[in-house]
């Protein structure tokens, strides 16, 4: 990849974001309905099955929606026979389609309504959790806040912002632009949390990445332009598995939108992450399926 198109992703990013919070409010639109029941996907009438007696719950990431996220991953967990549920979070008012910008502990709070509405539906005891982006590191909140280490499983994020980002070093220069901040802070708070030594990652951070009875997997891409350093993505403690996608396919030139919405070489190593017993070498050969 070329260096200048390197530094002028991160940069999108950020005026992509400016210009939501800019942008004047709209007439609420409804936002996308849920997969309906007959994809196999979001079907409250699903009962787990004894080869995978956990249902998955997917959460979509930053501007990302329950559908959008999740239209490869989704089904390609449904087709192996999996319970699969996703949900709406962090949604602001007069923003369609585009959630996750919410306040990062409020979008948690929303997850925990979510998982025990699953868990009653399905009537199991625990669930597994994928996440993308923000998706893959918000859920750590409920887990270590909220309750959530005894009702999740397992949780697997795909490029998570564990860590913060520093958008390529963009970041570093907010400081000198105190109105760019409040801006960010008040129309998008869920980038403000996001930005790495952020108040809202020190505190989840702090005593250590994990919490015990947890399964944890971090599925990374070395070409991640929006959660910088890629490296910050990764987490420390018990029950931990980083994986680099490079690693299991040095061709995958899957990025930080990629590997989380089409890259069925990622969704392949989801599938080894939410059943280890009867896991399959995740190679560049496992887009075949």
């Amino acid at each position: 990849m070329l260096p200048w198109k390197r530094a002028v992703r991160p940069l999108s990013a950020v005026l992509l974001a400016f210009a939501l919070a800019l942008t004047p409010a709209v007439t609420a639109t409804a936002a996308p309905t849920a997969a309906a029941p007959a994809s196999g996907w979001n079907d409250y009438r699903c009962k787990p099955s004894q080869a995978h007696p956990r249902p998955v719950v997917l959460v979509h990431g930053t501007f990302g929606n329950s559908v959008d996220n999740w239209l490869v991953l989704a089904p390609y967990l449904v087709k192996r026979g999996y319970c699969v549920f996703s949900l709406d979070y962090g949604q602001l008012p007069g923003v369609p389609f585009f959630h996750g910008l919410g306040p990062v502990e409020e979008s948690a709070a929303q997850l925990d309504a979510f998982v025990a509405r699953v868990r009653g539906a399905t009537g199991a005891a625990e669930v597994d959790i994928v996440g993308h982006s923000q998706g893959g590191m918000m859920p750590r909140h409920y887990l270590k806040f909220l309750g959530g280490a005894a009702e999740v499983n397992a949780l697997v994020g795909i490029a998570p912002s564990n860590h913060g980002t520093t958008l390529g070093g963009l970041t570093r220069l907010l400081p000198y632009f105190p109105g760019v901040v409040g801006l960010i802070d008040e129309h998008t708070p869920a980038l403000a949390d996001q930005v790495a030594g952020s108040a809202f990652l020190t505190r989840l951070n702090q005593g250590g990445d994990t919490v015990p009875g947890v399964r944890y997997t971090v599925i990374a891409t070395r070409w991640d332009e929006v959660v910088t350093p890629w490296r910050t993505q990764y987490l420390s403690g018990p029950d931990v598995r980083n994986v680099l996608l490079q690693d299991l396919c040095p061709l995958d030139l899957s990025e930080h939108v990629a590997i989380g919405t089409v890259d069925v070489i990622a969704a392949h190593e989801v599938a080894n992450a939410l059943d280890p017993a009867n896991a399959r070498r995740t190679t560049c050969g496992s887009v075949l399926g």
